[in-house]
């Protein structure tokens, strides 16, 4: 029997992956998209003969309820959200409504059709915010330091709840940083390869980041999604850190970006408060022991650098096709 899957957020970084891999694994994939006058494809272009699309809205139970019925899932990734920290900042309401209270309407629907299909939900290491212990593992206690982060625990300990209540099998993968050059353009790793690209082709002469100290766990976000699948493979429902175990600074990040065409990024990063957090996360260092442990995953498989080389190719080979 062909396995059919489910995937909110199919058209972002993580989502557009996942279908490839599923695909790949000889999955039916559907794909829940949210009806807009312009569409957003470009993750998922080569994708649009082989996922079949399903309109809905995380906002609406009726459309989530028609989208379970219509795709009859034995597994469900739910991959959207309002995503942007800085953003969440700035519309903590709507960040609280499509991050939070949408996990809610999600289970809801699972719980009415189809309580037997498996779920993922992609928990954050946003959730650690103000860290207590280093590294974080999925027994450090929580400490949100956004709207953005306080919603992403809101769907966590949902998804813990209704596993809990009715022995749903609902899995939450709390990911720290995963990066490609599918991320988009606003997060700082595609502002840094992006910017790289266009100075390098004489576009841009500057790049203006917040605090250059700050400290992730960056990992492949290829590497992420196979991650995703092992969760639901399992005996049992459980939740996993997914995180290299490595940590980087953004001035490392823009000193390895900026040297592999050839550039010294003191040269063009500038500084600017405006780009500071409300409350800044300082560091955020993940332990994945368990998941390679249970679940046999290779967090090492894409190295840091070979991460940020592959954005930055990726960044010169668009500047460089929309140049000419």
């Amino acid at each position: 029997m062909t396995k059919r899957a489910l995937i909110t957020g199919i058209t972002g970084q993580d989502g557009s992956y996942l279908a490839e891999l599923l695909l790949e694994k000889g999955y039916k994939v559907f794909g829940l998209r949210r009806r807009t006058s312009v569409p957003i494809l470009e993750n998922i272009s080569h994708l649009i003969n082989e996922v079949e699309f399903i309109d809905g809205d995380l906002m609406d139970l009726s459309s989530l309820i028609h989208a379970v019925r219509v795709s009859n899932p034995d597994e469900v990734y739910n991959l959207a959200a309002q995503s942007f920290v800085g953003t969440s900042w700035d519309q903590p309401i709507l960040t609280a409504q499509v991050t939070a209270l949408s996990v809610t309407n999600i289970l809801e629907a699972l719980r009415i059709v189809k309580p037997d299909a498996r779920y993922y939900q992609a928990s954050s290491s946003e959730m650690f915010g103000k860290v207590v212990e280093t590294p974080q593992k999925e027994t450090t206690p929580f400490y949100p330091r956004s709207p953005y982060g306080v919603a992403k625990v809101y769907g966590h300990w949902m998804t813990v709840n209704y596993r809990e209540s009715y022995n749903m099998f609902a899995c939450s993968g709390i990911l720290f940083n995963h990066e490609s050059p599918r991320r988009g353009i606003e997060f700082v790793t595609r502002k840094i390869t992006d910017a790289v690209a266009r100075i390098k082709q004489g576009l841009q002469s500057e790049l203006r980041l917040g605090n250059l100290d700050a400290l992730r766990d960056w990992g492949y976000a290829k590497d992420y999604v196979e991650c995703m699948w092992l969760m639901l493979q399992q005996d049992k429902p459980d939740d996993y850190v997914i995180a290299t175990g490595e940590t980087h600074s953004v001035r490392e990040f823009c000193e390895i970006a900026f040297s592999h065409v050839g550039l010294d990024y003191r040269n063009y990063v500038v500084t600017d408060p405006k780009f500071f957090r409300a409350a800044e996360v300082d560091l955020l260092l993940g332990d994945p022991t368990k998941a390679i442990n249970k679940l046999g995953w290779n967090p090492q498989k894409t190295t840091f650098k070979q991460l940020v080389h592959l954005m930055v190719d990726s960044d010169m080979e668009k500047v460089q096709r929309i140049s000419n």
